[in-house]
Order: structure tokens, then sequence, then C-alpha cells
């Protein structure tokens, strides 16, 4: 009760201060530059986690290598990327320019086949998903990796043992049972991401927040445009959250004797029990047992 008092005065308070302008967030909240920055961010969250996802499969599997030399590649690897700050890469991916000016591709230690200037190569764009997709890979490395030693290692031994290689039995059985213990904090990076991405505003870069920021640059309306922005990431954590239940729901099969309702199953079942109709008296005649006396 205290708990339903306490929401209901702050729901009060945000909207009905006059400072919130709500009508200044209906106005900006569907405007064709903001619809675009949404997008970006989609994007950059899309591309980013899609990078970040496969690399960070490879990075875990040669984590747990015998080789000394390909688990400790992986190791700094993640060692370095965790170590410094997402903000920081980004910086250093956007102005990657100045210490290397022209990228070329060819032979080790012999010719270049391929120039390419840094500045038109790498721009505001490409430098984020740099940024944002080779640091999510470090987390997503320990993330699989985790996933990959909660299953039983006989299931290794008896694939070996059928004549599949390593890597046969990572891919067939170990990563398919490791999922599900994989995909809850997956679902949590992709939404950490979303968020995350509200750092490339740094370069310049037209996602959510840099939008409303113009915005807001132009009309110092600072309060109305930020609730427009807050509002658009609270809506698409939504979805991703909805979507993160119904993929964990689909991985535990198996593994659970009952899966968990759904939120709709959810919302029929509190409806049925406060329409449930009161039980019926007892019918046992006086004198019987759990009868009236």
């Amino acid at each position: 009760m205290i708990v339903l008092v306490i929401a209901a005065t702050i729901a009060q308070t945000v909207f009905t201060n006059p400072r919130f302008q709500w009508g200044v967030v209906a106005q900006y909240f569907s405007t064709i530059q903001v619809l675009g920055g949404l997008l970006a961010t989609i994007e950059l969250t899309i591309v980013a986690m899609v990078i970040g996802i496969v690399l960070g499969t490879l990075l875990a599997v040669m984590r747990l290598s015998p080789n000394p030399l390909v688990a400790g590649i992986s190791w700094l690897y993640i060692w370095f990327l965790r170590g410094t700050p997402v903000l920081v890469q980004i910086l250093f991916w956007n102005f990657v320019s100045a210490l290397f000016p022209d990228i070329g591709l060819g032979i080790p230690f012999g010719p270049t086949f391929i120039h390419a200037n840094a500045n038109s190569l790498i721009g505001p764009f490409v430098a984020a998903i740099l940024a944002l997709g080779l640091n999510e890979a470090a987390y997503m490395a320990e993330i699989v990796r985790a996933g990959i030693i909660s299953v039983d290692p006989g299931q290794t031994e008896a694939a070996q043992a059928l004549g599949m290689t390593r890597l046969q039995s990572m891919r067939r059985i170990v990563l398919p049972q490791a999922m599900r213990v994989i995909i809850p904090p997956t679902g949590n990076e992709t939404i950490s991401m979303l968020k995350t991405t509200s750092l490339v505003s740094v370069i310049a870069y037209s996602e959510l927040l840099y939008s409303v920021q113009t915005i807001y640059n132009r009309t110092f309306q600072i309060i109305p445009l930020l609730m427009v922005a807050v509002i658009w990431y609270l809506i698409v954590t939504s979805v991703l959250t909805i979507g993160q239940f119904y993929i964990e729901r689909h991985f535990a099969r198996g593994t659970a004797r009952e899966l968990p309702p759904t939120p709709l199953q959810r919302l029929r079942g509190l409806l049925f029990t406060f329409h449930a109709p009161p039980a019926a008296p007892s019918a046992l005649p006086p004198g019987t047992l759990g009868g009236p006396r």
C-alpha cells in the first residue's frame, strides 16, 4: 500500500509539473529528426551486437583452447578492451587518422596492394561501430565462456568418442546446451548497448541523444527534449525485454518441467483470480467429518 501511495505521488508530480512541458514533448516526439536518430540508435545497437556476439564467441573458444598462444591472445584482447572505458575507445577510433593517416592492405613486411585514407575510410559511423562492437566482444567472450564451462565435460568426451573434432562437438553439442546460460546476460548486454550508443553523441553522430541535443541547442527547451529521448529509450527497452523473455522461454524447453507463463497468460490468470466465483458451501450432512455441527 505504501509503495502504491509513493508511486501515485511521483506520477502526480511528474504529470502535473508544468516545467516538463508535455506539449513540447508531444510536438517533437515523432518529428523526422528524432525518428531518424532513433533508427540510427537501433542500427548501431544491432550491428554492434552482431559483431560482439560473433567475435565474442570466437574469443571464448580461443580462451578455452589448450594452445597457450591462442588462449593468451584472447586473454590479452579481453583484458585490454574491458580495462579501458568505452568512451575513450570511441574517441580513439574517431581520431585514429592522427595515428595512421593511411591504411593499407598487403603482405606483412612486403608490398601493399590497397591504400586508403583513414579520414575517408573511418567516419563517425564506422568509428562508433568499431568501438562499440569490439568492446562488446570482450564482454560477450566471458559470457559465452561461462556458458561453455557450465556444460558437463562428459558431453564433450562423449562427442569425441563418437569421432567428432573439438570444433564439431563445440558447435553441435556444447553451444546448443550452453544457450540457456548465455541468453539472459546477452539480453542484458543488448539493452545496455542500446543505452551505450548515447556515448556516440560525443563524435557528432546523429543517434537519438545527439538528435534531441541538436534541437534543444536551437530551442533551449532542454528538459522536454530530454524527456523525448527518455520515453523512446524506455519503449525500445521494453520491446527488447519482451523479446528476451520469449527467447529465454524457447531455450528453457527440455530443462524445465513447466515453462514460465507469458505476460498475457499472467494477465489472464490475474483477471480470472479477481473474478473467480465464491466457493460453494459444503454439502456434507451434519455430524459427518468436515460437515457442520
